[in-house]
């Protein structure tokens, strides 16, 4: 593994997947559920710390998980720096010291530590006697542990490398990457793009082909900065944060001493010194849509009574969630990460160990497949004719009337509705061939087309650093936005706009902004030039001497006597998502614009073909290739028909993504993904899980009919054995007495069954 610069060659439940036995019959689908242990989604649970006996409680240290064990090197105990290995099994929650042959690293802390292969590897740090206070400097080692045998070795290292502590480090295609840290502000390999400040104190995790640094010390300076670096085209970026609208979860607060693990497309961030204080609320980013969140604990991670182990006659695992600390350490087994150490309050070591319990549910898909509609531009029923120009753009009549209620009075004053009474109250318009002709003359192609990318997906492209074309042209989005009182797409433009404005373009953005009347803009912008740290490299630009005269007497007046701030504590207007506006859309308010009619045993339900083919490869083929003449749809799952209440919940998925259903439902949608075609399992998913911790007393005769009746074999058992040891309850249900004679029957047999097991023994001997 030779050295390469600056890398070295090196409530709801977990959801498993679902299995379909394919062989019993092509038309029957018989479910296999696979019921195992569950752990809750979120869960914090507290593991056995380590025993004194085994190693001392520990900050600064490293831990990197092989196989079904964590290991733990180094650190400091308060007093001295440690350089013991430690093994924690995940399995059965046990501690115990590492084998080890061989010279170990030299005892240190604020070292790197990563699994290559079948090995660790530890990298630099600090070492010395902190007692003593001699001796002290930080290191450019390399040593490799062997899992298997227990064997430590000193790499000797080719080249030049800056001794560091406090970095980052991971492997990704066979090479150690090493970034900044104490000393570390040597650059060893090529790099572009925004370059972050060399920093300590921070974490590193890859996910998706990317490496990931947040936060950390830079000299005195503390961030909150995220940036991703591309291994391939060692480029750097820094993800923007001006797209989260206010309202919306924001990044964590600057911090250092935190960790960081990926998961699946999504990064955790704990712990941590954020300005004074030790917060322990885990942060989630989500790498595809680019938004953070603040991951609620499940309700069962909050107890926070003295945890008992197993030596004193209870169960390990009695649950809490681990308090505010930094210099922690992370790793992730399978679906969990394991958090142990750090400093808490009043600068003391810990020794606990914690275990928090990741969702695996495959994403959702929502806002891809309304953007994939708009690309296509398949199903098209409208077409804009926009500006002096007459420039058309198409759309889709369903997605802009649910989204902009402007566009849809517009729509409303357009179409002939023709009247089909299929609800009280409730309007089909059936549209045909011809598409729908809608004139905007305040609007050109080029911002239109942006503005209905927003209403398909919620996002608009962040303007790209220096191209003041695209500030200018997210300036004319915010004008179409406020004439079609987008108050949503407002703010992700401002937010966009004055987040993008520097000394080169101020003056560009300020003139635009007078142009168009765009005043909350054009007050940023002219608080940006006469700011003491702008004003004089802003006035000596050459575009300065070509501003109109007005704007210049403004600048000059507000640079001798600025206006008084104004405050305002009135909440902002942040506008509906699109999954609220699809909700809205699917319980009503968009029935005037329906143009199919899905027909459930036949009763029928109207519906929108655009978004129905959006999110289904079934509808799509359908509507594409072999539309029924009268528009309408008969719905089964296979040969199976499901409930109202089911097909509802199946309708609520594909119009925005909701997967909270009644558990019965779940047995009659196991299927539909596969059916359908949706984008992916991640229903399907969901249905498990619902089944799997949801089956009650209460409710366990409804899902025994929906198992009957969908071929859930394995769940029809489980719900006979629930019936069985439950009767005593169940038998007082009212729905009983309404289930089938077969169903019937088959509750008698498991009674019998389970009396003979049990009782014959008995009875036997008392002959």
């Amino acid at each position: 593994m030779p050295w390469f610069p600056e890398a070295m060659s090196c409530k709801s439940k977990v959801a498993p997947s679902v299995d379909f036995d394919h062989s019993c019959s092509d038309s029957v689908e018989y479910l296999t559920l696979n019921f195992g242990p569950f752990e809750t989604v979120h869960r914090w649970r507290r593991l056995p710390p380590c025993d004194e006996f085994v190693g001392a409680r520990r900050s600064k240290h490293t831990v990197v998980a092989y196989r079904d064990a964590i290991y733990v090197f180094g650190g400091d105990n308060g007093k001295n720096m440690l350089n013991d290995l430690l093994r924690f099994d995940v399995k059965d929650c046990s501690w115990c010291r590492a084998f080890t042959t061989g010279t170990p690293p030299a005892p240190r802390y604020h070292h790197s530590a990563v699994v290559y292969g079948s090995s660790m590897f530890v990298f630099g740090g600090y070492t010395g006697d902190i007692y003593s206070n001699s001796n002290l400097k930080n290191k450019n080692d390399l040593f490799e542990y062997k899992f298997a045998t227990g064997q430590w070795t000193e790499w000797k290292v080719e080249g030049r490398l800056v001794a560091r502590s406090a970095h980052g480090a991971t492997v990704y295609n066979d090479k150690l990457w090493i970034f900044a840290g104490y000393d570390g502000n040597a650059r060893q390999i090529e790099q572009s793009g925004e370059i972050p400040p060399s920093c300590c104190n921070f974490p590193v995790a890859v996910c998706q082909d990317k490496m990931f640094v947040f936060s950390g010390q830079s000299g005195a300076k503390i961030t909150n900065n995220l940036f991703q670096f591309e291994f391939k085209g060692h480029i750097w970026t820094r993800i923007p944060t001006e797209h989260l609208l206010r309202g919306s979860p924001p990044p964590p607060q600057r911090r250092y001493g935190h960790t960081m693990v990926a998961f699946d497309r999504h990064l955790y961030v704990f712990g941590g010194a954020a300005d004074n204080t030790l917060p322990n609320e885990l942060h989630c980013y989500d790498v595809d849509s680019q938004t953070w969140e603040v991951i609620q604990p499940s309700t069962d991670s909050e107890l926070s009574f003295p945890v008992v182990w197993r030596k004193k006659g209870l169960p390990f695992g009695l649950w809490c969630m681990p308090s505010g600390r930094l210099f922690h350490a992370a790793a992730v087994i399978h679906d969990a990460m394991y958090i142990f150490g750090g400093t808490v309050d009043n600068n003391v070591r810990s020794g606990e160990m914690y275990r928090f319990q990741f969702s695996c549910y495959p994403k959702c898909t929502l806002h891809e497949d309304y953007g994939k509609l708009w690309e296509n531009r398949q199903f098209c029923d409208v077409e804009f004719i926009l500006g002096e120009r007459e420039e058309k753009v198409l759309g889709h009549i369903a997605i802009v009337t649910a989204r902009c209620k402007w566009l849809r009075i517009i729509f409303r004053q357009k179409l002939e509705i023709k009247y089909v009474h299929i609800y009280p109250n409730v309007k089909f318009c059936g549209l045909g061939p011809p598409l729908l002709e809608v004139s905007i003359r305040e609007a050109d192609a080029q911002p239109f087309e942006v503005l209905m990318q927003f209403l398909y997906t919620d996002k608009i492209q962040y303007p790209r650093r220096g191209h003041v074309q695209d500030v200018l042209l997210i300036m004319d989005v915010y004008k179409l936005a406020l004439s079609f009182k987008l108050s949503r797409l407002e703010q992700l433009c401002v937010q966009y706009i004055e987040a993008s404005v520097d000394l080169q373009n101020v003056l560009s953005v300020c003139e635009n902004a007078n142009k168009l009347q765009l005043d909350q803009l054009k007050e940023h912008c002219l608080n940006f030039v006469v700011k003491e740290s702008h004003f004089n490299q802003v006035i000596m630009t050459k575009e300065f001497e070509h501003l109109s005269t007005p704007l210049i007497v403004e600048i000059v007046r507000r640079k001798q006597q600025p206006p008084p701030r104004v405050y305002s504590d009135q909440p902002v207007d942040i506008g509906t998502s699109l999954v609220q506006d699809m909700k809205a859309c699917l319980e009503g308010a968009g029935h005037e614009f329906c143009d199919i009619i899905l027909l459930l045993d036949g009763h029928p339900r109207p519906a929108h073909k655009a978004i129905l083919a959006a999110r289904s490869s079934y509808f799509e083929a359908m509507f594409r290739s072999f539309m029924p003449e009268d528009g309408q749809v008969n719905i089964s799952i296979g040969e199976m028909v499901p409930s109202t209440q089911a097909f509802e919940s199946m309708l609520r998925y594909i119009y925005y993504g909701d997967v909270n259903m009644p558990p019965e439902d779940s047995l009659y949608l196991f299927a539909a993904p596969y059916y359908y075609g949706f984008s992916n399992n991640r229903l399907q998913a969901y249905c498990k899980q619902n089944l799997e911790m949801n089956v009650t007393v209460e409710n366990v005769l409804q899902i025994l009919e929906a198992a009957d009746k969908t071929q859930a074999l394995d769940m029809k058992k489980h719900c006979l054995h629930i019936i069985v040891h439950q009767f005593t309850k169940v038998s007082k249900l009212p729905n009983l007495r309404s289930l089938s004679q077969p169903l019937l029957l088959d509750i008698i047999d498991s009674l019998a069954s389970h009396i003979s097991d049990k009782q014959c023994t008995e009875m036997s001997s008392d002959i």
